[in-house]
C-alpha cells in the first residue's frame, strides 16, 4: 500500500512543505519503507527529498526548509511489486514533456507489455522497476504527442484519457506539472482511493489531494469529495476542472480498505471507516454466537488484537453481552507486522510489539478479536501468547472471511502458500495457528457491512476472499510470476544484490527484478539512486 498527497496553495509565496509532511506523516499507516516530497517553485523549479524510512526521520526542519514553493507531491511506500530500493522512492520526476512529477498507489497487472512499449515504441528510459514510473511515462508520452508549446485542461484529460485504455490495473494518481498545476486520477474501477478538499486562506483557496479524508480534517480543509472512478480532476491558481475521462466499469473499490489499512476516522467513497468496522463487528457477533453454540464452548472474555480491531471487538461483545478487555498492550514505537517485509522479522517484532496481561487471560476461555488473518505468523504468535499467561481456550474470531487470494492492485499479499487460509479448512487453519476454534465473517455479511453506508456502489473488490479480479487480465501464469517477484526469500536476495551495487541486473519471464530495467536500455544511472532530480536527502 502506499499514500499519496498533492497541495496547491493560492499564494505561491507560501512554501507548501509542511502541510504536506504533516499530511503525509497522517498517511504513515499506509506505507513505512519510503516517503518523498517534490515542491515547486519560483519558474516552475522542483526541490526534492525522498530516502527510504518514516517520515519523521526523513523530513526534519532543515530537509522542510529545503522545499521551496507553494505546492508539491508527496508520497508514503510499501513495495508491492517493487524493491526496497531507495531509487524507488517516490514522487517520481520526468523532465519532458513540460516537468512532471508523479505519485501513484496501486498496482499494474500488465506491466511486461507497457514495459516493451515504452522502449520499442515510446523510446522512454524506465529506470526502476516502479509501475508507478511507468504510469509517469505514459502520462508524459501522451502529452508529448500534442506536440504544444503550452498545453491546456483538454490536452491532460485527453492524455490521462489515453492512459486509461493502455493499462490495467488497479491506480490512485497524483501529478504535478512545473508551473501549471496539479492533477489526481483514479482508475475507471475506482479500487484505490482519492479524494480532493479546499480550505480558505487570505488570498484565496487553497486545495487538497489525498488518499484518505483524515489529512484534509488535521489540516483544515473541507468539503472532501472523492474522486470518481475515471475522473481526472486538475487544479490550477485559476480554478478547478473535472472530467470522467474513461469508459464506464464497475465501481468496486478494495474492500480490504475498510477491514484493516484505512484509518478509523477516515471516509472513503462516503463511507465512515469507523461505522463499517462497528457493523463489522455486529455481524460478526451472529457468526460467532452460532459457531459457539454448534461446539458447546463459553467464552469468559472478548479481548482485541490491537489496534484495527478495537472497533469491532466491542461491539461484538456488547451484543454478545460478554466483557470486554484490553489483554494485550502494544509498544507504539514497533511498526505494523503485516507490512514487514520478511516472516522472520515479522515473528520477532510480534512480540517485541505486543505484552500478554496474565490478569486477562489466567483461567479463562477468550475470544480474540482480528480484522483478518494473512500469513497467520501474528495470530500463531498472539495465541501462543495467550496460553503461556494462563488462557484455557483460545478462540479467535476474524471480522474478514479467509484470505485465500493473492492481491494484484497494490496490497503486498505475496504468494497464495504463504497465507495460511490458502488450501485449508476452517478447522485446519486452526490447527495452523494453534487455537482452540477459528471463525471466520462470511463474506455477505461483509460486504453488507460495509456497503450499508452507501448503498450506490454496486460492489466491492474481494479478489483476495474470492479470486475474482474485476478488471480482468490476471491469469494463472501472471499470478506465478507476481509470486516469485514478491516472494520473501526474493526479496531479501534482491536486497543484497542492491547492497552490492550491481548496476545491471536480469529479466526473468518477463518480469523485472528490483534492480534492473528494461535489459535494452542498459545499466542503471546509479549515481545518487535518484531519477532526475537532485535529492536534498542527508545532504548537508
Amino acid at each position: 500500500m502506499c499514500g499519496i498527497l498533492g497541495l496547491l496553495l493560492h499564494d505561491p509565496s507560501v512554501d507548501a512543505a509542511p502541510d504536506i509532511c504533516e499530511g503525509l506523516s497522517l498517511l504513515q499507516h499506509r506505507g513505512q519503507d519510503a516517503c518523498g516530497i517534490v515542491t515547486c517553485g519560483p519558474k516552475g523549479r522542483f526541490f526534492q527529498c525522498k530516502a527510504n524510512g518514516m517520515v519523521r526521520d526523513v523530513f526534519d526542519e532543515k530537509a522542510i526548509s529545503k522545499l521551496i514553493g507553494g505546492m508539491g507531491v508527496g508520497h508514503v511506500r510499501y513495495p508491492t511489486a517493487g524493491s526496497s530500493n531507495h531509487a524507488e522512492a517516490q514522487p517520481f520526476y520526468v523532465n519532458s514533456p513540460y516537468g512532471i512529477v508523479f505519485a501513484h498507489n496501486g498496482n499494474l497487472i500488465d506491466g511486461p507489455s507497457l514495459l516493451q512499449y515504452m522502449d520499442a515504441t515510446a523510446h522512454r528510459h524506465i529506470n526502476t522497476s516502479s509501475d508507478s514510473e511507468l504510469l509517469l511515462n505514459l502520462f508524459a508520452n501522451n502529452l508529448q504527442q500534442t506536440g504544444k508549446f503550452r498545453i491546456n485542461e483538454d490536452d491532460i484529460f485527453n492524455a490521462i484519457g489515453g492512459l486509461m485504455k493502455q493499462c490495467t490495473g488497479a491506480y490512485a494518481c497524483v501529478a504535478m506539472l512545473a508551473g501549471f498545476g496539479i492533477i489526481a486520477f483514479r482508475d475507471p474501477n475506482g479500487i484505490r482511493p482519492v479524494g480532493v478538499a479546499s480550505r480558505r486562506s487570505n488570498s484565496g483557496k487553497d486545495y487538497l489531494f489525498a488518499s484518505e479524508s483524515i489529512v484534509a480534517d488535521a489540516l483544515g480543509f473541507s468539503e472532501w469529495e472523492d474522486v470518481k472512478p475515471g475522473e481526472a480532476v486538475i487544479i490550477t491558481r485559476s480554478g478547478v476542472s473535472r472530467k470522467r475521462v474513461a469508459e464506464h466499469a464497475t465501481f468496486a473499490p478494495d474492500i480490504f480498505e475498510f477491514v484493516y489499512f484505512a484509518r478509523p476516522d477516515s471516509v472513503l467513497d462516503g463511507i465512515s471507516v469507523y461505522r463499517s468496522r462497528m457493523a463489522m463487528g455486529d455481524a460478526l457477533a451472529v457468526e460467532v454466537d452460532k459457531v459457539l453454540k454448534q461446539h458447546g464452548i463459553t467464552v469468559d472474555v472478548v479481548i482485541p488484537v490491537p489496534d484495527t480491531s478495537r472497533v469491532a471487538a466491542l461491539n461484538l461483545a456488547q451484543k454478545l453481552s460478554l466483557p470486554y478487555r484490553e489483554g494485550f498492550i502494544k509498544n507504539r514505537y514497533v511498526g505494523r507486522t503485516f507490512i514487514m517485509p520478511g516472516q522472520q522479522m515479522r515473528r520477532k517484532n510480534v512480540r517485541r510489539k505486543l505484552n500478554a496481561m496474565a490478569l486477562e487471560f489466567s483461567g479463562k476461555n477468550v475470544l480474540l478479536v482480528d480484522d483478518s488473518i494473512v500469513r497467520g505468523t501474528t495470530s500463531k504468535e498472539i495465541i501462543q501468547m495467550a496460553k503461556d499467561v494462563g488462557a484455557k481456550k483460545v478462540i479467535v474470531a476474524s471480522c474478514a472471511p479467509p484470505i485465500r487470494y493473492s492481491n494484484v492492485y497494490g496490497i503486498d499479499m505475496p504468494s497464495r502458500t504463504e497465507l495460511v487460509a490458502y488450501g485449508r479448512t476452517t478447522q485446519e487453519i486452526a490447527e495452523a495457528i494453534g487455537a482452540d476454534l477459528v471463525v471466520f465473517q462470511t463474506l455477505p455479511d461483509l460486504v453488507a457491512s460495509v456497503r450499508q453506508f452507501n448503498p450506490s456502489i454496486p460492489t466491492f473488490d474481494c479478489s483476495v476472499f474470492t479470486g475474482e479480479y474485476v478488471t480482468g487480465g490476471v491469469t494463472e501464469e501472471y499470478l506465478r510470476q507476481l509470486e516469485l517477484l514478491r516472494a520473501d526469500n526474493v526479496k531479501h536476495k534482491l536486497t543484497a544484490n542492491s547492497r552490492e551495487d550491481k548496476g545491471e541486473g536480469s529479466v526473468v519471464n518477463g518480469f523485472h527484478d528490483r534492480e534492473t530495467m528494461v535489459a535494452s536500455s542498459g545499466p542503471i544511472n546509479r549515481a545518487d539512486d535518484t531519477v532526475g532530480l537532485h535529492n536534498t536527502w542527508n545532504v548537508s
